[in-house]
């Protein structure tokens, strides 16, 4: 329970760095629609554009993903932050479960403004039940934050950070993209045979190894260097 609290300090610090400084959300937004007017204007063929909302979702998430991850650690590299909070009485657990917790927000954030859109743009004919959409949000959105944090915090005193980011952080998420692109596609054709529950219960496993283990080795990924 302790852990947890100190987990949701964290959070709450992350968060409201965030709401202070709104313009990271707007602009990973901006860069998500990007993409998918790209793809809205390229494909001319309708029926073809509707079988690709539920994966052009999903790419726009993932790409807001790595530039938030990117900077996840920025403020507390630039101000000398992090060796405090190591050396502060919180856990690199606490500081784990809470940074990913709030870059898991963030991702829900900006996936719930996204999914109007591509229906709007893509017009699938959206035949599942909103409650399993938000559910799909959740889990897919938690399952690219708890690896993505990890590979932030090693990669954030590097050189060349944003691009070892990239080459770390993608192939580690392919699961959790074929899992979540492949349960919204089900989701906007209709799931009579209960497809989506499959891919979710895969989404739910991902979670269930990447959290833990990111709370296990944080604290060698944060550990003082001299």
């Amino acid at each position: 329970m302790t852990l947890l609290l100190e987990a949701a300090r964290v959070a709450r610090k992350e968060l409201l760095i965030e709401w202070r400084h709104r313009a990271r959300l707007v602009g990973l937004f901006f860069f998500a629609l990007a993409i998918l007017l790209l793809f809205a204007f390229s494909v001319p063929e309708t029926p073809l554009l509707r079988q690709l909302a539920g994966g052009s979702l999903w790419l726009g998430i993932l790409l807001a993903s790595a530039r938030s991850l990117d900077q996840s650690f920025h403020v507390e590299l630039e101000q000398g932050a992090l060796e405090g909070m190591v050396l502060a009485p919180v856990r690199p657990a606490a500081i784990f479960l809470g940074k990913a917790a709030a870059n898991a927000a963030l991702l829900v954030t900006v996936g719930a403004l996204l999914a109007p859109l591509v229906i709007a743009l893509y017009d699938p004919p959206t035949r599942g039940e909103p409650w399993v959409l938000a559910a799909l949000l959740t889990l897919g959105c938690t399952g690219l934050a708890a690896p993505g944090t990890i590979v932030a915090g090693i990669t954030a005193q590097a050189r060349g950070a944003s691009h070892l980011l990239a080459m770390l952080y993608l192939p580690t998420v392919v699961p959790v993209l074929l899992a979540a692109g492949r349960a919204t596609a089900v989701w906007f054709e209709g799931d009579p045979m209960d497809q989506a529950d499959d891919w979710m219960l895969l989404l739910l496993a991902f979670n269930m190894i990447f959290w833990p283990l990111g709370a296990v080795l944080f604290a060698r990924v944060v550990e003082p260097r001299g």
